[in-house]
Formats: C-alpha cells, structure tokens, sequence
C-alpha cells in the first residue's frame, strides 16, 4: 500500500467496534474532565489567594509545580505504559490525581497545596500522554485524536462555568471536591474498559528491529534513543511553538481587543470565547472536511498551518470595526485545533513501533516547555511595547511552526514508505472489552 493511501486512510473514522468502543468513551469522558478542571483553575484562583491570604506572584507557584508535574510524567509516560500496560497506567495515574484533588479539598497548609499541585500536574501529564499513546497506535488515529482533544475544549468550555455556579454558595474546596467525585468513575471505568495486560497491543508487539533489548524482551533505554533522532526533537520543537502560539492567543487576546482595537470588555469576552469554541469545532468538524477534500495527514497539517498564519494576518490587519478581527479570532482557532492532535497521529510515523510512547512523552514535553516560555515571551512583548505586537508576535510563530512541520515531513517522505505502510504501530487493532 503506498504511503499516502495510508495515511489518506487513517484520517476517516475505523468501525467502532474495531477500536473497542467503550475504552474510547472512557477516553473522551476522562477528556471532558480533564478539560473541567482545567477550565475551573483559574475562576477558583481568587478564591483561593484570598484563603490562603498570598498574592499572586506566590500562588503562581503553583503554575511552575503542576507543569512540571506535567512534564515529568510526559517524559515517562512511554515506560509507564511499557511496563504496565495501558489499563494500570491510566488506573495508577488516575487514583494520584484523584488523591491530589482529594487532598486539595481538604484544605491543606499552604506548602502542601503547592506539593499536591506537583502530584496533580503529574496525574493529568499521565492520563493525557497514555491517552494519546493509547489512540495514536489505533487506525483512523487522525479522527480519535482530534475527538479526543475536542472533548478537552468541550470540559474547558464547562469547567468556568461549573466553577462559577459553585462558587456562588459554597467554597472552592468543595469545587475540588466535586471534580474529584467526578473524576473517580471514569477511573474506574478503566478496570472495565482497557485491555488487559495480554491483550493490550501496545505490550503485544515484537521490539524493534535492531533495537537493543531488555531482559523482558523490550528495547533498552528506550528515552535516549528518542531524544537521538532529529525528526523526533524537530517535531517537539513544532509543537512547543503551537502550544506557545496557542496559549499566547488565548490569554492575551482579551488584552489586545480591548487595548489595542478599543473593543469594549463584553465583546472582547465574547470573542475570546468565540477563540476557544473555534478551536473546539475545527477538532470535531476537521474530520468530514478532511475525507471530502481527500486530505493526508501531510495535507491536513499544511492546510491547517496555512490557515492559521492567513487568520492571524486577518486579526492584525482587519479593522475591528467590520468584525473582522473577531471573526480572525474564531477562525484561528478552528485552524489551529486540529494541529496537535494530528501530530499525536503522525508520531507512529517518525519512529519505530516500540518507541513511540516515549515519543508521544517527548512531544508533549516539547509542547509545555513552548507553552510555558512564549506566553511569557508574548506577555513581556505587550508590556514593553504595547498590546499591537501580539498578532505579529502570533504570525511569526506560525510561520515557524510551518517551516518546522516543513522538515518533519520531508523527513517523513525520505522514509521507505513500504515501511511506514506496514508498520504495525499504525494498523493495530484494539479487542473489545
């Protein structure tokens, strides 16, 4: 099969029962949460300055903790999996998380605050990596992953709302509280739904050729074998900058409409929202409009970095008072959505079948570093010069990340495509429950 039918093919949705349909609702459903809690920080932020009696700065502790978490449990999500199997992974990384909010809701004394928001971090890392391992190895991957990450944006659209709700009669410990009894169900459900050790797939495959093998039959040092090839870090680096391009647009766009386009404070919300809703509807609509145009996953991600930079050049230049700008808003987004997860679906095609877990851990470290640094970068661009650096600021980013996926996908198209057709990381198939 050539390279392209291949890859032309993973775009479109597989039988369900061929992927096993109730571990890929559980998926989703730990999504959506994931996106909840995500989305209720910040409303439950002043409540909890205001409890613990800090400022902001110190409270922002928290931020550097829970990434590194994040990041920590990224990297070893790949020999997470290969040791346990994907259901004892999300088992074990769910019950830390649950434990973590737990603790949280119980109000602990500010040092163990900041401690819990490490072990939180770490939960959510794992969950998402395994999560995204989990599906990048299954047929149509292009389609489950791009759901998957839409229901992260349908939580995040949820989670201020729900926060807001609770807050109005009770604390912000008892929000905790009501993430962690939401939460404990979909873990469970994970017992019930995921493969079992001789079943799961992702334990099932032959190490790599050539690759040096452990006692178990595994492939040794698995981590810097991945962090020695180039397409793998350059990937990393792509994704560093969308995540950064991402984050930048989202926090600091309110400020730009309302101190740059005049926008007033109500539109400006609503425009930010409308930011996030398009990046939530280009993940669950990219889908059908990929199958009708016969897009690879090539295709897909040029057509959608190219979208991205022409959006950002229309929020620059289009005059606010045509509603253009808002529109560029909602249009970056929905190019912007499908990046991410399609380059959790393409990760099975820069590296062997047995390291791309380690892989997957890779990108998604890359992906919080750059969202870390370049929403700070872009933050000290408005404070220096002024809020009308930001969408230039925004389409350099995106001209990088193209000219990077540029490279990545030469180097996908120098690879033997018999290779890459037949590799069994792409075409696994997961038994029902």
């Amino acid at each position: 099969m050539p390279a392209a039918a291949s890859a032309a093919a993973d775009d479109e949705p597989p039988p369900v029962a061929a992927v096993g349909r109730w571990s890929v609702a559980v998926a989703f459903a730990l999504f959506v949460v994931i996106g909840v809690a995500s989305g209720a920080g910040g409303v439950l932020l002043p409540a909890q300055i205001t409890d613990y009696g800090v400022d902001e700065a110190t409270i922002g502790i928290t931020f550097f903790t829970s990434a590194a978490g994040y990041v920590v449990a990224s990297v070893l999500s790949g020999a997470l999996v290969g040791r346990l199997g994907t259901r004892h992974a999300l088992l074990i990384a769910g019950t830390l998380l649950f434990g973590a909010w737990l603790g949280t809701a119980a109000r602990p004394p500010f040092a163990a605050f900041v401690l819990l928001s490490l072990l939180s971090g770490f939960g959510m890392g794992a969950l998402d990596c395994v999560l995204n391992i989990y599906l990048a190895t299954r047929p149509g991957a292009t389609a489950l992953l791009n759901r998957l990450h839409a229901f992260f944006g349908v939580g995040a659209l949820l989670g201020p709302l729900l926060a807001a709700w609770l807050l109005t009669f009770t604390g912000w410990t008892t929000a905790m509280l009501v993430l962690g009894v939401i939460l404990a169900p979909t873990v469970a459900a994970c017992a019930v739904t995921f493969p079992a050790r001789t079943a799961d797939p992702l334990l099932a495959a032959p190490p790599a050729a050539g690759g040096p093998a452990a006692g178990d039959g595994r492939p040794a040092s698995a981590l810097p074998a991945v962090l020695r090839q180039p397409v793998v870090l350059l990937c990393a680096a792509m994704l560093g900058v969308y995540v950064g391009l991402e984050i930048a647009v989202g926090n600091w766009g309110y400020t730009y409409l309302v101190e740059e386009r005049s926008v007033s404070g109500l539109l400006a919300g609503y425009t930010t929202s409308g930011y996030w809703l398009g990046l939530t509807a280009g993940r669950f609509l990219i889908t059908p409009v990929t199958a009708r145009l016969r897009l690879t996953q090539t295709g897909l991600m040029y057509a959608c970095m190219a979208g991205t930079a022409v959006a950002g050049v229309l929020a620059w230049a289009a005059p606010s008072t045509a509603g253009l700008a808002s529109a560029a808003f909602v249009l970056l987004g929905f190019f912007l959505g499908p990046i991410f997860p399609t380059t959790m679906a393409v990760s099975p095609r820069l590296t062997s079948e047995r390291l791309v877990p380690t892989a997957i851990g890779v990108l998604t470290a890359g992906g919080l570093v750059g969202g870390a640094l370049l929403p700070w970068l872009a933050g000290t661009l408005l404070q220096v010069a002024g809020a009308w650096t930001l969408f230039p600021f925004a389409v350099l980013l995106a001209l990088v990340q193209l000219a990077l996926w540029w490279r990545v996908a030469c180097r996908i198209a120098d690879t033997s495509a018999p290779a890459i057709a037949d590799s069994p990381g792409v075409h696994l198939s997961v038994p029902g429950p």
